[in-house]
């Protein structure tokens, strides 16, 4: 699995961990992180402990980014309301790609190709010390907080899920 810290995408990741200085360090999974249980279950940690990083096209046509706990799925009627817009727009594969640089199931929250309009960041996740973030490829993630993902992204923090 060592391979995968090899990988263009998460030495992406790991060069804006490197310099936002991000006290965790990668790990690579023997098993695929492509959802908040799978990424839970690989850990051994609770699927809340877990930051997806979810991508919406905002009407401006700019993404926004929702870092997430995986303890539930975002409620996007709220979130629009929340940033007064009539509604959020899911996007394709392509567009992830092409607007982060990673591939779904991989996207990192940290070193992507062009930064998001708007990021928002699950208020969930401060109920753990530590949470779990991908870090350009499914088998990928680094360890890190709720604060330390505020600092490193400038999101603002709101409820977006039940």
């Amino acid at each position: 699995m060592e391979h995968i810290l090899g990988r263009v995408s998460v030495k992406r990741a790991q060069e804006a961990m490197d310099r936002l200085n991000v006290a965790g360090r990668i790990h690579a999974l023997s098993d695929s992180a492509r959802t908040a249980q799978e990424a839970a279950d690989s850990l051994g940690v609770e699927v809340g402990q877990i930051a997806s990083s979810l991508i919406f096209k905002l009407p401006s046509g700019g993404a926004l980014l929702i870092i997430t706990s995986g303890r539930h799925r975002v409620d996007t009627d709220l979130v629009a309301r929340n940033l007064s817009i009539e509604k959020l727009v899911r996007v394709d594969a392509d567009f992830v790609k092409e607007i982060s640089g990673y591939s779904i199931g991989g996207v990192s929250p940290l070193g992507w190709i062009s930064k998001p309009e708007i990021i928002l960041i699950d208020e969930a996740l401060n109920d753990y010390d530590v949470v779990w973030a991908a870090a350009g490829h499914p088998h990928a993630v680094y360890p890190t907080s709720y604060a330390e993902l505020i600092r490193c992204t400038n999101a603002q923090p709101m409820i977006v899920g039940e």
